[in-house]
């Protein structure tokens, strides 16, 4: 049961200015991310010339739409990530485009990142609140949509998602690797050494010891001093300098400038009725007229008892999924890094430097004859390399070429993977059993025991950056 004063405080009504900012903003840099995703040519490369697609685990089902079909999604989420910001139709925007951010997302998890997982989570909250009902073509279409005031979960729950990412990415940060060896930072900022000014700065050690220990301090803190009225400005400058930095030292993608204007949320609405009168001033540019006080009574917005029941419930279940799943990895034996089983949908943004390669050896049966596979000729350059180095995908690829040979009239082949990974500068060492006839083994969430055992003694570690 939820205590009374927390019911009290959950439903109590306050501005929507807040919340009708984040939906714009939330549009805004969606429909940028769409034309830059179309612009560098990904939706060729990512999602139509690859003839194999590494599925997620019950997710076989899914498959991408091919040419014209995959263009023509990408321009209907571009439309809806339109329709959010200017809050036109959004109901409509928002669920398609949760449903096909998300139907993208779950085609090839070689594209698996963070901050995919993240737009998806946000775009699924925004479905059960009226962001609309403020500042949007919506109240200009329909003034009786207006309302000045929502209850408080409906801003609540964006600012504990938010605190929720960057508490865990902290929480994934405390390991030795990451705090004793500063690794992978050591490998990633001297590559960074010919930054103009700073980049000198780079290429010692110490400082890759100062970014590890700041950045675990940072993610493990930043949404209690955003919380905090004395604070907020402080830690919303550290924010944006944190991110900025992020994206110049490293290839992240939009990741830096989502969170930078997502984490907005934690300011007073009062800040936020500015940011929507500054836009305002721009309606010669924009079609919006002020909608938000088209009505002169203020009005407030509410759940009907059913309704309650059921958005809450799906957020409760949805918040304790998000406590849980970043947990998960401590049900299997084995190093985190080296398994990676429990490691996506977890937050673990940028803590290890890994890389491998992986030779699968096919026998037929019927005369023991053997062969090694080119890899190449099935997969794109960047598909093999990160198979290369993630047991399920090792596991997945096995699987196809065994139906690949199957079509070609070879039945009940053997495959086995000779595999070699380095992580965050150790020696490489075997990943895979190379006994293992993974046509044999399951996919599927229970430990993987052919996964050999990582050796986290190895000796010689750093030997070249020291030098």
């Amino acid at each position: 049961m939820i205590p009374e004063a927390v019911k009290k405080h959950l439903s109590s009504q306050v501005s929507i200015a807040p919340l009708a900012v984040f939906r714009f903003l939330f549009g805004f840099i969606m429909l940028i991310s769409m034309i830059r995703f179309a612009a560098n040519g990904w939706i060729y490369k990512l999602y139509i010339k690859p003839d194999y697609y590494f599925t997620f685990y019950g997710f076989d089902w899914v498959v991408p739409l091919g040419d014209p079909g995959m263009y023509l999604l990408f321009l209907g989420m571009g439309l809806a990530a339109l329709s959010i910001m200017l809050g036109y139709y959004y109901r409509l925007g928002i669920i398609f485009f949760f449903l096909a951010f998300t139907y993208v997302e779950l085609i090839d998890k070689t594209n698996y990142l963070n901050h995919y997982y993240f737009v998806s989570i946000i775009s699924f909250l925004l479905m059960f609140v009226p962001a609309n009902r403020s500042f949007s073509i919506d109240v200009l279409r329909k003034p009786s949509l207006h309302v000045d005031k929502v209850p408080a979960w409906t801003i609540n729950i964006f600012k504990l998602q938010l605190g929720l990412v960057y508490f865990f990415a902290g929480a994934a940060k405390l390991n030795p690797d990451w705090l004793f060896n500063a690794m992978p930072m050591r490998i990633w900022l001297p590559a960074n050494a010919d930054l103009p000014i700073l980049g000198w700065l780079l290429e010692y050690t110490s400082t890759a010891y100062l970014f590890s220990w700041a950045g675990a301090l940072y993610d493990l803190t930043i949404a209690f001093f955003l919380l905090w009225k004395p604070t907020r400005v402080y830690a919303y400058t550290t924010v944006v300098i944190f991110h900025l930095m992020t994206y110049a030292l490293f290839q992240i993608g939009m990741f830096p400038f989502i969170m930078i204007l997502s984490t907005l949320i934690f300011f007073p609405a009062n800040f936020h009725q500015k940011v929507i009168d500054s836009i305002l001033k721009l309606k010669h540019l924009l079609p919006f007229q002020g909608g938000q006080r088209s009505v002169s009574k203020q009005t407030e917005w509410d759940l009907s008892k059913r309704g309650s029941t059921i958005i809450g419930s799906i957020l409760v279940l949805h918040f304790i999924l998000q406590f849980l799943l970043p947990l998960r990895f401590a049900l299997y034996p084995g190093n985190l890094f080296w398994t990676e089983q429990g490691y996506r949908f977890s937050w673990r943004v940028m803590l290890m430097e890994k890389a491998g390669h992986v030779t699968f050896t096919v026998t037929n049966p019927d005369n023991n004859q053997q062969w090694q596979v080119q890899n190449y000729k099935y997969l794109t350059p960047n598909q093999e390399k990160m198979m290369s180095t993630q047991p399920d995908m090792i596991l997945q690829f096995a699987h196809y070429l065994e139906q690949q040979y199957k079509q070609q009239g070879i039945d009940d082949v053997k495959i086995t993977a000779e595999s070699y990974v380095t992580l965050n500068g150790r020696r490489s060492q075997p990943m895979i059993n190379p006994n293992a006839d993974l046509t044999e083994k399951e996919r599927g969430f229970s430990h993987k025991d052919w996964i050999l055992s990582f050796n986290e003694h190895q000796q010689n570690w750093f030997r070249n950056l020291s030098q």
